[in-house]
């Protein structure tokens, strides 16, 4: 089975469901274990598939997870094909018993029977499920997640103005749903984080987490690249384990990777952006999750995610403003050095220095500080602490350039949404 057999996979996978008992064996599962390499075999006529046989193997033993066929295909001899291939690949394994559970008049019974299956009316399924805790707590594990430390976003300086904004548009909301009801208010399910690196989206998306106390998973697009189906593939598979969770702040990180704008179709970029345009509305029919994504540049993003209806807010986060750049050094340095500073010279020294620059200038200092102090002791001179601020402003080398400033203005102008 192929990464592009995936979609025609799945339609035929929902489609093969002659009862309303419950599966034993879900959709997600059951790509899931295709993904771990598990055998899988398909029908195809012509360019279609018509069929799908899913199972899974465990030294002499193996289950066949899931039979599928397309409805206008069956009683065509197509599930014992399917059968048929399925066994040659677990022989080859070294498999000797294979077993199937199927809710009653599933389709796949006559199959299972006419390929020489013994049918077993004695046998009683039981089934535990975990409480969602237990669950959640692997898939968590799984995906690398947890909930964030608390009081995360009362710790953010500065960036007064983009802070009120988030709170407003997306903490609110999601925090009082009752009164968002009232009003016809909708949630946010999706939104965008842009402006130039170093800014804090991270930190902001974190501290949303933090805030809503939810479960925060960072995606980065490189870790996707190296799953065996690929990057669309790892895309589905993700986002089928976030189904199982309650609540989550889902956070893509340099979402340019993954939602280029789609220029040549047969390329592996189109495809994964095809993929994840097709996700995100599954994945915004569910209350309590929240899907954020970050880039540097809101240019390279695909038209289709910049429309109403996929994404809620386009929100700027810029560099900060004089205000935001006091606000953070007072952070970094702290109450009891903070009148031995000139916070004025520090503020306009640090011109264009986002809050990750101002932050590494202020370790930098400090390390001076520290290194001074165990040499010759403590110096009492309030103009020393500043001039170790200003040494290490001139050895930082600013992440903004001209030209992202530039770019962030242009984005303001033509990209925003808030």
């Amino acid at each position: 089975m192929k990464e592009e057999d995936l979609d025609q996979v799945v339609r035929v996978w929902e489609d093969s469901r002659d009862t309303s008992a419950d599966p034993i064996v879900t959709l997600s599962e059951g790509i899931g274990a295709v993904g771990r390499g598990a055998p899988g075999v398909v029908a195809v006529v012509g360019a279609q598939i018509v069929g799908v046989a899913v199972s899974s193997a465990n030294e002499d033993r193996a289950w066949v997870l899931k039979l599928a066929i397309a409805r206008e295909w069956r009683h065509r001899g197509i599930g014992s094909a399917l059968l048929s291939a399925v066994e040659e690949r677990l022989a080859r394994l070294g498999v000797r018993r294979i077993g199937a559970l199927l809710p009653e008049h599933e389709v796949g019974e006559n199959a299972f029977i006419n390929s020489g299956y013994a049918h077993r009316p004695d046998i009683s399924y039981f089934e535990k499920q975990l409480p969602l805790a237990r669950a959640e707590v692997t898939i968590l594990d799984q995906l690398g997640g947890a909930v964030p430390g608390p009081r995360l976003w009362d710790r953010i300086a500065g960036m007064e103005a983009e802070k009120a904004l988030i709170e407003r548009r997306l903490v609110m909301p999601l925090e009082h749903r009752d009164v968002a009801a009232h009003y016809g208010l909708e949630p946010p399910r999706a939104v965008i984080l842009f402006g130039p690196p170093g800014t804090g989206k991270t930190t902001f998306a974190r501290a949303v987490a933090s805030r809503l106390r939810w479960p925060f998973v960072e995606v980065f697009p490189y870790q996707l690249a190296g799953d065996p189906l690929g990057v669309a593939g790892g895309l589905r598979q993700l986002f089928s384990q976030v189904e199982h969770l309650e609540q989550v702040v889902l956070f893509f990180d340099e979402a340019e990777e993954i939602a280029s704008e789609r220029r040549d179709p047969s390329s592996l970029a189109h495809r994964v952006t095809n993929e994840l345009l097709k996700l995100i509305p599954v994945f915004r029919q569910r209350d309590r999750r929240l899907l954020i994504c970050a880039t540097n540049a809101i240019g390279s993003l695909d038209s289709a995610f910049l429309r109403p209806g996929r994404f809620d807010y386009l929100i700027p986060v810029g560099p900060p403003d004089a205000a935001a750049r006091r606000a953070i050094w007072a952070r970094y340095i702290g109450p009891d050095r903070l009148a031995q500073v000139d916070l004025d010279v520090l503020v306009e020294a640090s011109d264009r220095f986002t809050p990750a620059d101002i932050d590494y200038a202020a370790r930098t200092a400090a390390q001076t500080a520290f290194e001074r102090h165990l040499a010759q002791g403590y110096d009492p001179r309030p103009a020393r602490l500043t001039d170790d601020y200003l040494d290490a402003i001139g050895s930082t080398r600013g992440t903004l350039t001209d030209e992202d400033i530039d770019a962030f203005d242009r984005d303001l102008r033509i990209a925003a949404r808030v």
